[in-house]
């Protein structure tokens, strides 16, 4: 049995996302943070992992470009999830017994559509599974969580509430990290990698224009922290051929001052 490294606890999204690509026969390992994530995965701790990286509403999770590149760890693939949000409760409690509703500060704020049509005190907790494990173990029936339908599923809630998250097309995507290994598979048709340019006018612009018949899915500059106002920049790339990324490749090289490729996989759309 496989061990996957996650953010957050057992029921969250993170775990949701393993199960999608890996199948219900996995050990989670949970971790407090997307570093330990990584971390964990080096350290031959769990065998893979799974890391946001970014969200269709909040855009990119900027440290974690950093993480990848720290941890020197290779991208095997993606997943993309939908985040459905949902109200839930111990199973005989109905509406009119809630007083106040408990979730990560981010589920809140998704919901907050949903939540401004009730009376109903709000909680910041540090996790939305951790929300339903708690209202499940305290027994509390004055306090409805917001999460994940794995997480009623495995605390034994009922969702009282179903998708009640204002943006219904609110998709994640998460990376999925293993240790390096440089194997290629042959049905891959996507990219991910970090290039650095001179800091000199139009560098960038040369860099990119050296990219053709591919397709650039994903551009994301972040700060290098010993050169401030230096910044690297992530690009996602999607081809019809592993022939046409490398010469892709290699031109994009030539071009450039510093080069490191994630990983080569197939894409998870």
């Amino acid at each position: 049995m496989q061990k996957i490294a996650i953010q957050g606890y057992e029921g969250c999204f993170h775990h949701i996302a393993a199960i999608d690509y890996f199948g219900r026969d996995i050990e989670i390992v949970p971790c407090d943070t997307f570093r330990a994530v990584a971390t964990s995965v080096k350290s031959g701790k769990a065998d893979m992992g799974l890391m946001a990286i970014e969200n269709s509403i909040a855009g990119s999770i900027i440290p974690n470009y950093s993480i990848l590149q720290d941890e020197n760890l290779q991208v095997a693939g993606e997943v993309y999830l939908p985040i459905k949000q949902n109200l839930m409760v111990l199973p005989d409690v109905e509406m009119e017994d809630i007083k106040e509703v408990e979730s990560h500060s981010m589920a809140l704020l998704q919901c907050i559509d949903y939540l401004d049509c009730h009376d109903w005190k709000l909680i910041e907790s540090e996790d939305t599974a951790l929300s339903a494990k708690h209202i499940a173990e305290k027994g509390l029936r004055h306090t409805a969580a917001i999460a994940s339908e794995l997480a009623a599923e495995m605390f034994g809630l009922k969702i009282i509430a179903p998708e009640i998250n204002t943006i219904k097309s609110n998709y994640t995507r998460f990376m999925v990290l293993k240790r390096y290994d440089h194997n290629i598979q042959s049905d891959v048709n996507k990219a991910s990698l970090y290039f650095k340019t001179d800091h000199k006018e139009g560098s960038l612009l040369r860099a990119l224009s050296c990219l053709q018949g591919i397709n650039l899915s994903k551009l994301q500059s972040y700060p290098i922290p010993s050169e401030p106002w230096h910044y690297l920049f992530h690009i996602d790339l999607e081809f019809a051929s592993l022939d046409d990324y490398i010469q892709n490749l290699n031109r994009l090289q030539a071009a450039t001052k510093e080069i490191h490729v994630y990983g080569v996989y197939r894409s998870g759309k």
